[in-house]
């Protein structure tokens, strides 16, 4: 069933809706120069694939542990001193690659990485949520996915920067400063919490959900959000996943260097991210949300099937496109989970963003696999994760179709 054209945001929300998103491109960046580490720490300091997961394992076990504080503090002092105080744990752990380059220390590294992940999770438990309440409730999905468009835009910048640094023309390590781009980010960082510290955001109230008795109703008798919290975790898992090792395994299949790979994961794979994610916002104004995500679900459940069945080119044409289907799992996952928790909602919002703990696991297996087996093999990881985002989307429709 097609939705009535609703305005995408409120008017009374514009300049709020603008400042936020420009979030979202800072952490894009921040996620996906990850993936370019991961690659240049293995040829710096001759580690395991499996030991260089340990990249995406620290920063996001940040999402992790911090995930509650986050959402208790936002709760308490609002969205606006949350994104302040994530802009600084951003800004200060970007600084901290700089005794890490100094001392050449993957130690220090990891721990500036970790700081960063800290700061990212009170960014992501701010700017979600507030970015779903800036509209109709029905635009929600459409709405987060505009904005995280943005992320995937700094998701595209990244991996060319920290490339062209990293890795020499011919695409072997070429042990530069690895520093230099955490700190042109860091103070980029800190510049936009000063601006942030000077504006005023309108905060979002939320009421109480009552059952029919008049009691309120507790955020874990909601089944969907419980199940969406699963989804949004597997997600993750597949996500992170094939970031972390996409460089591995086009280099490992003798496609190309990974100079000229990490091009092709900005330009190929995240370009194609970050275009789905605007069509899929502007199609998403037109179609429920529910069916859009089971689409996309069926979409890198194929994908990464192809991947495994090792054919070559297409392989790799189909990894691609996966990216372009995967594109808006998450907003539209973290949206639909939200539905309907009235107050719960910045507490709701604080689980869903420890989901990012799946960038600790898929990792881990897909670096354990790919070092016993093969890196084709190790996309058994993704794909069971994608199942369960499939899963999902199929409870999603299913509920839906019955309430029309």
């Amino acid at each position: 069933m097609k939705q009535k054209r609703i305005p995408l945001v409120g008017q009374q929300y514009v300049v709020p809706f603008i400042l936020i998103t420009s979030l979202f491109f800072l952490w894009g960046f921040a996620h996906a120069i990850l993936d370019v580490l991961n690659k240049h720490f293995q040829e710096l300091l001759d580690i395991t694939k499996t030991y260089s997961a340990f990249i995406q394992v620290t920063m996001y076990m940040g999402y992790f542990v911090m995930a509650i504080p986050a959402g208790l503090f936002i709760s308490r002092f609002g969205y606006r001193k949350g994104v302040v105080f994530g802009l600084l744990l951003y800004g200060i752990g970007s600084l901290l690659f700089i005794p890490g380059q100094y001392y050449l220390s993957f130690n220090l590294f990891l721990f500036a990485l970790f700081v960063i992940g800290c700061g990212l999770t009170f960014l992501e438990t701010a700017a979600n949520p507030y970015a779903t309440e800036l509209g109709a409730k029905e635009t929600a999905a459409s709405r987060l996915n505009f904005a995280q468009s943005f992320n995937g835009l700094g998701c595209i910048c990244a991996p060319v920067l920290a490339g062209l640094l990293l890795f020499s023309a011919d695409g072997k390590d070429g042990s530069g400063n690895v520093a230099l781009p955490y700190v042109c980010m860091g103070i980029v960082v800190l510049m936009v919490a000063i601006v942030f510290s000077k504006i005023k955001l309108p905060e979002i109230e939320h009421h109480a959900e009552v059952d029919e008795k008049g009691n309120q109703v507790g955020l874990w008798t909601h089944k969907l959000f419980i199940f969406g919290l699963i989804a949004l975790f597997a997600y993750e898992v597949g996500e992170i996943s094939i970031n972390s090792f996409f460089i591995n395994y086009v280099v490992e299949q003798d496609w190309m260097n990974a100079r000229d790979a990490s091009l092709v994961l900005s330009f190929g794979g995240l370009g194609l991210f970050m275009l789905g994610r605007f069509v899929g916002s502007w199609i998403m104004r037109r179609v429920r949300a529910e069916k859009m995500l089971l689409v996309c679900a069926t979409g890198t459940v194929i994908t990464t099937a192809v991947v495994l069945l090792d054919v070559g080119m297409v392989s790799l044409i189909s990894l691609l496109c996966g990216y372009a289907f995967e594109s808006i799992m998450f907003p539209t996952i973290f949206a639909l989970s939200l539905r309907g928790l009235g107050n719960h909602t910045k507490r709701a919002s604080s689980f869903l963003m420890m989901s990012p703990v799946g960038g600790v696991v898929g990792p881990l297996l897909m670096g354990l696999v790919a070092d016993r087996t093969t890196m084709v093999m190790a996309f058994i990881v993704p794909l069971v994760a994608y199942v369960i985002v499939w899963c999902y989307a199929r409870k999603m429709v299913h509920i839906t179709s019955k309430s029309y």
